[in-house]
């Protein structure tokens, strides 16, 4: 067996891990609408990936005003909750492990994809910059947009946000899911509250780094109380450079990174969260995350810790084998290699993919990707 280190068994919370290898949150927008709601197409597409040690849905909105993107699913509704649950079923059918990865795009949202064509929220009314929101033209037909300017969440809809939340956390286990991932990177809604760039709060939640960390560790806490600690993980994307490059998201690049997100480590490491996803630059020629940042997250946190950004499976095993990563994910390999742990076991050449049918559409680029045969 090739790369024997991403496949030693491991723990992740209360659930034994086959291997190290991840399927991390994907953005597909595949769901049935009207109601965003998961259906057996997606159900069909996490199957045919359960051979991952762990898994994490695509994000999924908490709530209505928590979409930037058409056609990404809920797990709001009874319909969605509902529609989530064969997804679950089918994935430890296949004895795998998964949990659902809950999604507020905050400011990263369009009028025409809020309740009542409303202005999206956000800790403050900044407008996001360099960011485009996907919108639907008509039925299966979308475009590219610019964000609308959000307004500001008063203080009371902050904590109402944080209830909301936990109440995603509850749906997850009702519909069968093994725990949650809280999306905190990637410029979006808890994101946009860790941030100076968006947060010019002059209440609690905002001013000094100690007040922006606030609403990421009531939300932690809420969730960690609702289903427990050990059922949960928080995904973060600490840049420490930016890209000229047209990206759909990309997130924040903070004065002093490093001391941004370690001290928001320490604040999992407190509440007791299971895992830490930490998604690194993706784009050609992007730098790496500095050693000194590796170090002091592993010495800040107790917890498994997974990586992900454009890994190979030679740079996989090399990092767990350092001791900084626990599990490493593969996003794009994953979509294009239903069977990649068996790929990589075994050394079998990887499909290609297809770059043009990853958002949106059909079962074409979704789930045709062949199987190895050997």
């Amino acid at each position: 067996m090739n790369y024997q280190s991403l496949f030693a068994p491991t723990t992740l919370g209360p659930y034994p891990l086959r291997n190290r290898i991840v399927l991390p949150p994907l953005t597909r927008s595949r769901s049935t609408q009207p109601g965003d709601i998961p259906n057996e197409l997606m159900a069909a597409y996490y199957r045919q990936r359960a051979g991952a040690g762990f898994m994490v849905t695509e994000g999924t909105q908490i709530e209505p005003r928590g979409q930037g993107y058409a056609w990404t699913p809920g797990i709001y509704s009874p319909e969605q909750i509902e529609g989530w649950k064969a997804i679950s079923q089918a994935v430890h059918a296949e004895g795998g492990v998964i949990f659902a990865q809950l999604w507020h795009v905050g400011r990263v949202s369009h009028t025409s994809l809020q309740p009542g064509g409303a202005d999206p929220v956000a800790p403050s009314a900044i407008p996001a910059r360099n960011v485009k929101v996907f919108i639907e033209t008509g039925p299966g037909e979308g475009m590219l947009a610019e964000p609308s300017t959000p307004r500001a969440l008063t203080n009371a809809e902050v904590k109402e946000l944080v209830k909301l939340y936990a109440q995603a956390a509850r749906n997850a286990l009702e519909a069968g899911f093994d725990g949650v991932e809280i999306h905190c990177a990637n410029g979006y809604l808890v994101n946009q509250f860790i941030s100076a760039h968006t947060n010019v709060r002059t209440d609690e939640y905002g001013g000094s780094l100690h007040n922006r960390l606030r609403f990421l560790r009531e939300v932690v806490q809420a969730i960690a109380d609702t289903i427990g600690a050990d059922r949960l993980g928080v995904r973060f994307a600490p840049l420490f450079a930016s890209t000229d490059e047209e990206r759909v998201y990309l997130g924040l690049v903070e004065e002093d990174p490093q001391e941004t997100y370690v001290e928001a480590v320490k604040c999992l490491e407190e509440i007791g969260v299971a895992y830490l996803s930490l998604a690194e630059a993706d784009w050609d020629s992007a730098p790496e995350l500095p050693d000194s940042f590796r170090k002091a997250v592993r010495e800040a946190f107790s917890g498994k810790i997974i990586y992900a950004g454009r890994y190979t499976p030679e740079r996989a095993a090399a990092a767990i084998e350092a001791g900084w990563a626990d599990l490493i994910a593969f996003g794009r390999p994953f979509i294009a290699n239903p069977d990649l742990p068996a790929r990589i076991a075994n050394g079998w050449p990887m499909n290609t993919l297809d770059p043009n049918s990853m958002y949106g559409g059909t079962a074409t680029g979704y789930t045709d990707y062949p199987t190895h045969s050997a």
